[in-house]
C-alpha cells in the first residue's frame, strides 16, 4: 500500500462522504473486509479522485450518472449526498439524471429521478 496515496485518498473520501460515514466503515472493518477498505481509500479516492484533470464536482455527476446506469442505488445514495456535499447544484444533478435518461434508458432515468427525490425530502427532513 502506498501510503501517501491512500492518506490523500482518506482526506478525499472523508470529505466527500462525510467523516462519519468514513470512520464508520473503517472502525466496521474486519479480518474479511479490512484489506478492501484500505484498496477502496487507495486506488478509488487516493489514485483517482485525487487526480486533478477533473474537479470533484464533475467527479459526482460523473459518478451519480453512472451509478444511476448500473442501478446501484445503494452507492447513487451515498455519491448523490457527496455532490450535494461537493457544491453540485440540483439543477446540475437534474441535468446529469437527464443524461441518464437518454443514455442509459428511460427506466434508469425514472429510477434516478425517484431516488433523488427520496434523498433530497431524506435530507430536507434532517434540516
Amino acid at each position: 500500500m502506498d501510503e501517501k496515496i491512500f492518506d490523500e485518498g482518506m482526506a478525499i473520501r472523508r470529505e466527500v462522504l462525510g467523516a462519519a460515514y468514513v470512520d464508520n466503515a473503517m472502525k466496521n472493518a474486519d479480518d474479511f473486509n479490512k484489506d478492501f477498505q484500505q484498496f477502496v481509500t487507495e486506488y478509488c479516492w487516493g489514485a483517482c479522485w485525487g487526480r486533478g484533470a477533473l474537479d470533484r464536482k464533475q467527479r459526482s455527476l460523473i459518478n451519480i450518472s453512472m451509478l444511476a446506469a448500473m442501478g446501484r442505488w445503494e452507492e447513487f445514495e451515498l455519491h448523490f449526498n457527496g455532490a450535494l456535499n461537493n457544491g453540485c447544484s440540483h439543477d446540475e444533478i437534474k441535468d446529469a439524471l437527464f443524461h441518464v435518461a437518454v443514455y442509459a434508458g428511460i427506466p434508469a432515468g425514472v429510477s434516478a429521478f425517484k431516488n433523488a427525490r427520496r434523498i433530497l425530502k431524506e435530507r430536507e427532513a434532517k434540516g
